[in-house]
């Protein structure tokens, strides 16, 4: 029977995500248009974005944090561009950002000496085997598998290497230790819900050591200089932005941190998002066609949740077939105006992921859950007739 109940906000797309609750086109009334970026009101914007995500994410003093081009690509790109050669290179890949990273070490960079520690999708690589003495590039949330790291224990506090975290789909819900982390990126189109094409950048005083004291043998496009005549680039982590940034995007950004702060801070971020986990768990828990992708509940994300159709049914089909059903149900609950966008990366085995971040309101996850169940069954028993 078709539920009754719709979702206030059938939002839950993996990227961009849900605008914070209560949004709407006044929030930019005050962005800076028509006016340099580069203006003393310019760079008061830019500044305000920086400092705010500084004291909302607890990132300490002497990191440096920047905004850059591309969105968080553009900043990991940056970072693996400028920073690595010195050292052996771990990469650790779970799904298919942290493997376009892998494939960026050896593929694009050609370095040579790099292990990579490759698990499958819904696992995560044994983190006891990482060698934090050489540089290590990692996601700390598997955006296309529903898998994050558990914590910062494996990474030695007195390491010699580097570590480059992509932290898009982490940043403001998870818990990040700084201390542990030289490299960090995010983007403001996931946890926050802001708009795309800019990415932030953050940097431990060991990163800016390896940025002064290492030339990279290879030429570098201006996008991705972060040093000039040998020296750190300080300016560019002054809002002196490497090209132009949207004035427009960066007031959406301030809009989203104030959100962020004026409901209680990362911990307040970090507790909206685990509910929704929470909903989505208590629902699998009594659903006998769905499971976590993520067996393992330690290493499983409460921002991009995947999930697998386990049903005899759905597993006899081919692989495309499987492809197909999980477009039909999408479909589905888009024409219904319930969901879009939650059909499982196109990377990743077929299922679903329900993007389950801190804008995302738990009553929106609850609301949704009986949809999914009959689409389905609607689907099955298409099948059967």
């Amino acid at each position: 029977m078709k539920p009754v109940v719709r979702p206030q906000n059938p939002c839950f797309s993996s990227g961009p995500c849900a605008k914070r609750p209560g949004w709407s086109l006044n929030a930019l009334e005050k962005a800076l248009l028509g006016r340099s970026h580069r203006s003393k009101p310019g760079k008061a914007k830019i500044n305000d974005v920086v400092d705010r995500s500084r004291a909302v994410l607890g990132i300490p003093a002497e990191y440096r944090v920047a905004i850059v081009p591309a969105s968080d690509t553009g900043a990991v790109e940056m970072a693996l561009w400028s920073l690595l050669g010195p050292r052996g290179v771990d990469v650790l890949t779970w799904e298919s950002f942290g493997e376009g990273w892998a494939t960026d070490v050896t593929k694009q960079l050609k370095l040579t000496d790099v292990r990579l520690q490759r698990a499958d999708y819904g696992q995560i690589p044994d983190l006891a085997e990482v060698d934090t003495d050489r540089d290590v590039v990692f996601t700390w949330n598997g955006t296309t598998s529903g898998v994050c790291v558990p914590n910062g224990d494996w990474i030695k506090p007195d390491r010699q290497g580097l570590t480059i975290c992509d932290a898009t789909s982490a940043a403001f819900a998870m818990a990040l230790p700084w201390d542990k982390l030289d490299v960090i990126t995010w983007s403001w189109q996931k946890v926050l819900g802001g708009e795309a094409a800019h990415g932030m950048l953050a940097l431990s005083p060991r990163a800016v050591a390896r940025l002064e004291s290492y030339a990279p043998p290879r030429p570098l496009p201006k996008l991705f200089r972060l040093t000039s005549k040998g020296k750190f680039s300080d300016g560019i982590f002054q809002a002196e932005t490497i090209n132009t940034p949207s004035m427009l995007v960066i007031e959406d950004a301030i809009d989203g941190l104030k959100w962020a702060e004026a409901v209680g801070g990362q911990k307040a971020l970090m507790a909206r998002a685990k509910s929704n986990l929470a909903a989505v768990a208590e629902w699998v828990a009594r659903t006998p066609w769905i499971d976590f992708l993520a067996a393992d509940p330690a290493i499983r994300s409460w921002t991009s949740v995947c999930l697998k159709i386990t049903d005899d049914w759905f597993q006899r089909l081919d692989i495309e077939a499987q492809r197909a059903t999980v477009k039909r149900l999408e479909a589905m609950l888009d024409a219904e105006g319930v969901a879009y966008d939650i059909a499982g990366h196109r990377d990743a085995p077929p299922g679903l992921r329900i993007w389950c971040g801190s804008t995302v309101e738990r009553s929106n996850v609850e609301a949704l859950l009986p949809w999914l169940d009959w689409a389905y069954g609607e689907l099955r028993r298409a099948a059967a007739a």
